[in-house]
């Protein structure tokens, strides 16, 4: 691969022509297109289990009060809605009395959710609390009857926690203040489809070497990566090529279980990065940027390197996605000394696999992550 004047590699032949052509509104078509013709799950290796934790579902100010919205998560019709007193609420979709999608036609009725079948009113625990034709209510309505899923509302987005047993939530949202504050600017919001699992996205973040290849930086970068239980961090010093030449960057990301990643720039102009990455199938991810910059970066003489920054972040996620979309996974891959700690990574993600500790045990987990070191 032939370097510039300036010692900085090109973006990968392939990612570079596939999107070459793509701009303005055709480039966000894509992002968020279907792949119907993609190879399945089980072919691409990619049927692991979905991880548990914490998941954005949506914008704070994608959900009015009073307003029932589907969803497909987790593989799953879901109905959220947001009741009179502000809270949001979610339950699977479907109704235990005849079957209804309650997301369809569905109503606010207080804090209740009305299917539009028969009127059955359903509270956020998944219980049902009113028929309005009944004397009686069922007692097995009066217990939880459709799942509901634990929720939380920080950062401006609304997040769902799943969990394949129905674990109540082991860790809470983590809150960023720069999110809300008056000194730092709206958001500025960007999405994607990836058709791959979240832990092929989430690999990216410590694959070293891919930077240079796919994204053209102008070195290795020097990396740094600490994983504690649910949390992992990651700081990246890096030449970053400006108008004004070669500029030395930080990138300090982190992640509080598998689905609140956020990353912080800083060296050009001071930029947080909070992400949503939410399965929505096996192989499928909804994916969600949402920036904000200081006001005086963002609206003063730097707005249009602060605007940039935010540009180039997002080619270099559609530089990614071209990989994504096409990848198969492999479970022993075959690495060498500048790879990155990807084996270590993947031991830090299969603990949000909570099939495979109920189905294999922890002693035999353990066992795996050893065997697995040792050949690295």
């Amino acid at each position: 691969m032939n370097q510039d004047s300036r010692g900085v590699l090109p973006d990968a032949a392939a990612t570079r022509e596939y999107l070459a052509s793509l701009r303005g509104e055709e480039l966000l078509r894509w992002r968020t297109a279907p792949m119907p013709a993609r190879p399945s799950a089980a072919e691409r290796g990619m049927d692991m289990p979905l991880p548990f934790g914490w998941f954005a579902i949506c914008y704070s100010d994608e959900l009015a009060p009073g307003e029932v919205k589907a969803q497909r998560y987790f593989a799953r019709d879901l109905a959220l809605w947001r009741g009179a007193d502000s809270a949001p609420r979610m339950l699977d979709a479907y109704c235990r009395h005849l079957g209804a999608n309650m997301a369809f036609g569905g109503r606010v009725h207080g804090n209740l959710l009305e299917c539009p079948f028969h009127s059955w009113r359903y509270d956020g625990e998944g219980i049902v609390q009113e028929i309005p034709y009944a004397k009686v209510i069922p007692p097995q309505a009066r217990r939880e009857c459709v799942r509901h899923w634990p929720m939380a509302e920080k950062n401006r987005l609304v997040w769902a926690w799943y969990h394949p047993d129905a674990i109540a939530p082991l860790w809470e949202v983590e809150a960023f203040p720069e999110t809300t504050s008056p000194e730092w600017s709206e958001y500025e919001k960007h999405e994607w489809l990836v058709h791959c699992p979240l832990q092929t996205m989430a690999e990216n973040g410590v694959d070293v070497a891919h930077f240079r290849y796919v994204h053209g930086t102008a070195s290795y970068p020097d990396w740094q990566v600490k994983m504690e239980g649910h949390r992992r961090e990651t700081r990246v010093d890096a030449k970053m090529q400006t108008p004004r030449g070669l500029v030395d960057g930080t990138i300090v990301s982190g992640v509080v279980g598998p689905g609140q990643p956020w990353t912080r720039f800083t060296g050009i102009c001071e930029t947080l990065l909070i992400t949503g990455c939410t399965p929505v199938e096996k192989d499928t991810v909804r994916l969600r940027f949402a920036f904000t910059q200081q006001r005086a970066d963002r609206d003063g003489p730097r707005g249009g390197v602060a605007r940039a920054i935010i540009k180039d972040i997002c080619r270099q996620l559609d530089q990614d996605k071209v990989v994504w979309d096409r990848q198969r996974y492999i479970p022993e891959p075959l690495l060498c000394d500048g790879d990155g700690p990807i084996v270590a990574f993947r031991d830090f993600f299969s603990q949000f696999y909570a099939e495979w500790h109920r189905e294999r045990g922890p002693k035999v987990v353990a066992s795996r992550r050893m065997e697995r070191k040792a050949r690295v």
